[in-house]
């Protein structure tokens, strides 16, 4: 098959698939954290209903032909049916190009929204630890956990400016903690030694990066806290 001949086929199917599945929503602002690689996204999504969001949901945004990817609906709001994603645009893919190009007024499309499954367990502690990719799924569960005063935890963010404008922008229990290492496990196992949690009334929740995530287990299974209290959401390995 020609090159030719597979681009068009390739562009027939994309056609076909956001005819028959996609929903669109309105770019209304792009915030982009300065020298940082974060960008903040928000969204008016008409075609979807946000009021049974009582989990972490997730939305598949188109950011290429035939090329989605995950993003995590933060801080939205059901009346105006607004809300926000985060993307992590520090590496070099098709979602970091897609993020970087938008503009206020810009049309998106996705393939609506699902559930991640996790959602704040009725426990007196909720306990978030992840990293610059997780930061939007982290502000889900601190907007789903009522009171707002049993969560806290710590975000690995890698550049100073990053975790003055965490700090700035949102009004989170989150503390924005330094990466000195590559993938942030290090940098946030030497925070959550310095911390003492309760052994039986605790649940982490683990977003991020898979090796961060993995390496974090292993710390807390070694504390003492059982695999019940360990809820994990890897996003790329």
């Amino acid at each position: 098959m020609s090159t030719n001949l597979f681009h068009q086929l390739k562009k027939k199917a994309s056609g076909l698939i956001d005819n028959k599945l996609s929903k669109t929503g309105t770019v209304l602002d792009v915030r982009k954290w300065g020298p940082s690689a974060i960008i903040e996204i928000d969204l008016h999504l008409p075609a979807t209903t946000m009021d049974d969001w009582h989990e972490v949901p997730y939305m598949k945004c188109k950011v290429a032909d035939l090329t989605y990817r995950d993003y995590t609906p933060s801080g939205w709001d059901v009346d105006t049916q607004t809300c926000t994603i985060i993307v992590d645009a520090g590496h070099n893919g098709p979602g970091s190009r897609w993020a970087q190009q938008l503009k206020k007024g810009d049309t998106i499309s996705y393939l609506g929204t699902n559930s991640t499954r996790q959602t704040p367990v009725n426990t007196s502690s909720v306990i978030c630890l992840g990293d610059e990719s997780s930061i939007g799924h982290m502000l889900a569960m601190q907007q789903l956990s009522k009171p707002v005063s049993r969560f806290s935890g710590a975000v690995v963010i890698n550049d100073e400016e990053g975790r003055k404008l965490f700090k700035e922008y949102f009004n989170s229990p989150l503390q924005p903690i330094a990466r000195n290492d590559v993938h942030g496990h290090h940098s946030l196992m030497e925070w959550l030694l310095q911390q003492s949690y309760n052994l039986e009334n605790t649940i982490f929740y683990l977003v991020g990066n898979s090796t961060m995530v993995s390496g974090l287990r292993k710390v807390l299974k070694q504390q003492g806290f059982n695999s019940n209290q360990i809820k994990a959401q890897g996003f790329w390995s």
